[in-house]
């Protein structure tokens, strides 16, 4: 059996079965199984995810079971079977159909014919289906051709033209740039791309953030520069974030939803590591990656804690000079690091990330000094999530006012899709 598709399958079934997320589980799988080409593993895990939807329409055609009764094994096996006949064309047929038989004689057994003949059926049948008719269902149609739940779609064609959610639809299923921040800490832009580039990497300067770069090449992440903390991963969106923060060297931060940390640790760096950070989350076990990070990075003005950020910390009162509410959302924008983003059902949860912000914001805006500064971003693009919980923030707070606004879009600036809202109190009430 194939060592790089048994580490696909192992990973896929983890998000299938323990709703892993696939960027942890296939690095853990990576480091532990070792396979001959790890890029094979991401394209094929990556390729999967972000075509289910599509994939699962297909196997639809040729098969007499109800999908709903297939094994979580079965439909892992199938998927990747098809995905490589229809989109790799650097693998011969016969060996997608061979190995993904193997896996089944491991992982399915009893079920191998079935395999078996899916896959031979949708050969047959020239690797082609009919997709929905467009004209009678478009929700269909773009939930099948872009493999995203209705939902998501119909939330976005009531911002936006049919042709934009296309496009933004697409964007979703690129595969991101690898972007880092340079750690002006230790080093400059141009020295870290002079070096990267010496390795073999190719490096180009952000679009709009003056300590990035967009690094194209594997391996980088755990390399000598990385170790010695000369960067860190963080998109071209978080990082706007932090600029729009401003923070100052000699202030005192606050970021009150900071895990994993990358935007705490950017403030640090702005910040030349003086003043202090105050780093906050709900979830202790996460604070410890903060920790770590900043030691490598050699920041030691960051103070982490966890806490809820829907109560106020009455010690804090007007203490902040800039306060950081980086709120937990549905996560929208960030599909094309995240595809299983796009196959969650709409729960209430979803409902209740609007009510769950604004706690968040109203409390944390208590923290800022008179004429300092809150910006509340998130990862979505969700004006339920962004605009409407500004508005109500501000209907309710009068010494707030609203400075900037940014809403980052993929298929607009080549960015994960975040909202960024700069406000500022007034120096006094009067």
């Amino acid at each position: 059996m194939d060592k790089n598709r048994r580490i696909a399958y192992l990973t896929l079934m983890d998000v299938e079965v323990k709703q892993a997320y696939s960027n942890i589980s296939l690095n853990h799988h990576i480091r532990s199984g070792k396979p001959e080409a790890p890029a094979f593993v991401r394209e094929l895990v990556y390729g999967v995810l972000e075509n289910k939807l599509y994939l699962d329409y297909i196997i639809e055609q040729f098969i007499k079971t109800p999908m709903g009764k297939l094994k979580a094994s079965d439909l892992t096996v199938l998927r990747l079977g098809i995905y490589q006949m229809k989109f790799l064309d650097g693998v011969p047929e016969y060996a997608a159909v061979n190995e993904s038989v193997d896996l089944a004689k491991r992982y399915c057994r009893g079920r191998e014919g079935f395999i078996n003949g899916v896959l031979r059926s949708f050969l047959r049948a020239g690797k082609e289906v009919e997709l929905p008719d467009r004209s009678k269902d478009e929700v269909r149609y773009l939930s099948v051709r872009y493999s995203y739940e209705p939902w998501i779609i119909e939330l976005w064609l009531e911002q936006y033209a049919p042709e934009f959610v296309e496009e933004l639809l697409a964007a979703g299923n690129k595969t991101p740039d690898l972007v880092i921040r340079v750690n002006t800490l230790k080093t400059s832009r141009e020295d870290v791309k002079r070096r990267i580039i010496a390795r073999g990497y190719r490096a180009e300067d952000g679009f709009f953030c003056k300590e990035a770069l967009h690094v194209e090449g594997r391996g980088l992440i755990g390399g000598k520069l990385y170790n010695s903390g000369m960067f860190s991963v963080q998109d071209e969106s978080s990082m706007l974030v932090v600029n729009m923060l401003d923070p100052q060297p000699g202030e005192m931060v606050m970021d009150v939803c900071a895990a994993p940390g990358g935007k705490t640790l950017a403030a640090a760096e702005k910040m030349q590591n003086r003043g202090a950070v105050m780093a906050w989350d709900i979830y202790k076990r996460k604070l410890a990656i903060i920790d770590r990070e900043a030691e490598r990075l050699g920041i030691d003005i960051v103070t982490t804690r966890s806490w809820d950020a829907t109560r106020v910390d009455s010690s804090m009162m007007e203490k902040a000079d800039r306060v950081l509410v980086d709120a937990p959302c549905s996560g929208l924008g960030v599909i094309r690091r995240k595809p299983e983003i796009k196959y969650k059902k709409k729960t209430r949860e979803f409902d209740d990330f609007p009510r769950k912000q604004l706690a968040i914001l109203s409390a944390s805006a208590k923290y800022v000094k008179p004429g300092g500064v809150l910006v509340y971003s998130t990862c979505t693009i969700s004006p339920y999530e962004n605009q409407q919980v500004i508005k109500e923030f501000l209907k309710k707070n009068s010494s707030f006012s609203k400075e900037e606004e940014l809403q980052l879009l993929p298929n607009i600036n080549n960015t994960d899709g975040f909202f960024i809202c700069k406000m500022k109190r007034a120096d006094s009430l009067i």
